[in-house]
């Protein structure tokens, strides 16, 4: 169950640096120092997809090895391979409503004129910082699940 947790945090460590580092590339490589609305929305949603995949991916290893420490006898039964995939689909799944629900709120906002992001890096707040429509419920709504996303698998993590 170790490894399989391994592969599968190894495989949303090397998605979530893939994010970024192809269009910083791009970009070095041509010198623009932009992203398009298509694409930011795009970094947007596989950014928060992988790396809240991560954050909970973290919290289900935490517990596999807390049960090989406190039950090692009972290990093997209590951590079987159809409860690690179990966990590994609940993790996505989490993590997947969590990128859209990121997507929802910064495609919905509402821009004056034509934004150029000048960054190779999008964020949700910083597409939120450019909008002209109030996008007070929209900041609320992101740092509140984004700290539940954040916050729950780390207090499972310590305590």
């Amino acid at each position: 169950p170790m490894y399989f947790l391994l592969s599968n945090l190894s495989l949303a460590d090397i998605s979530f640096s893939s994010t970024t580092v192809p269009k910083m590339l791009v970009n070095l490589q041509t010198y623009s120092k932009s992203i398009t609305y298509v694409g930011c929305l795009t970094q947007v949603t596989f950014f928060s997809l992988f790396g809240s995949l991560e954050s909970l991916l973290l919290a289900v290893m935490a517990y596999d090895r807390l049960v090989a420490i406190c039950q090692p006898l009972h290990y093997l039964v209590i951590m079987n391979p159809r409860l690690c995939g179990l966990c590994v689909l609940l993790s996505f799944f989490f993590s997947l409503l969590f990128s859209q629900l990121n997507y929802l709120m910064v495609s919905k906002v509402i821009f004056c004129a034509a934004v150029e992001i000048p960054h190779f890096f999008c964020d949700a707040s910083q597409l939120l910082n450019l909008a002209c429509s109030d996008t007070s419920t929209n900041n609320i709504v992101i740092y509140f699940f984004g700290a539940i996303i954040g916050g729950v698998p780390l207090s499972g993590i310590l305590f």
